[in-house]
């Protein structure tokens, strides 16, 4: 039997070859992209802070490096905004520390993401631009 035929055998069969093989050599090589599909995994993470307390399972997801953290401030912000910006600026410390980002959108949530991501942020410098240009436009015609 040839190279190519074992291969194919061990890649289709029942695996009961590579256990034999486990059993005689006392190791099992793994393919790289074993692991790498269960580490490639994201996961998106909803979390209300309550107090300044509640912000200790986001940093620690954030650090973990696999979850994007979409955190509603809300509860606080009615609470103790002295406590908010504390908690806010301990999460941008994170962030920056992890080489991640963190952006607020809307009045009640704040996005803060790893390292592998980035928050997109539209220019609002563009905007007046573009008006002034289709006002130019405008006047020609």
């Amino acid at each position: 039997m040839g190279f190519f035929d074992k291969l194919k055998e061990k890649v289709t069969g029942d695996g009961s070859e590579i256990i034999h093989e486990a059993e005689e050599d006392g190791y099992v090589e793994l393919g790289a992209d074993a692991g790498a599909e269960a580490g490639s995994k994201v996961t998106v993470r909803p979390f209300v802070m309550e107090d300044f307390e509640s912000i200790k399972p986001i940093l620690d997801s954030l650090r973990e490096g696999h979850t994007i953290a979409l955190v509603n401030i809300k509860p606080l912000k009615d609470k103790d905004l002295v406590e908010l910006k504390r908690a806010i600026n301990k999460l941008k410390k994170t962030a920056d520390a992890i080489e991640g980002d963190i952006a607020g959108f809307g009045d009640n949530w704040i996005a803060a993401v790893p390292s592998f991501a980035h928050i997109y942020r539209h220019k609002s410098q563009e905007e007046p631009e573009k008006k002034e240009a289709v006002s130019e436009v405008n006047e020609y015609d």
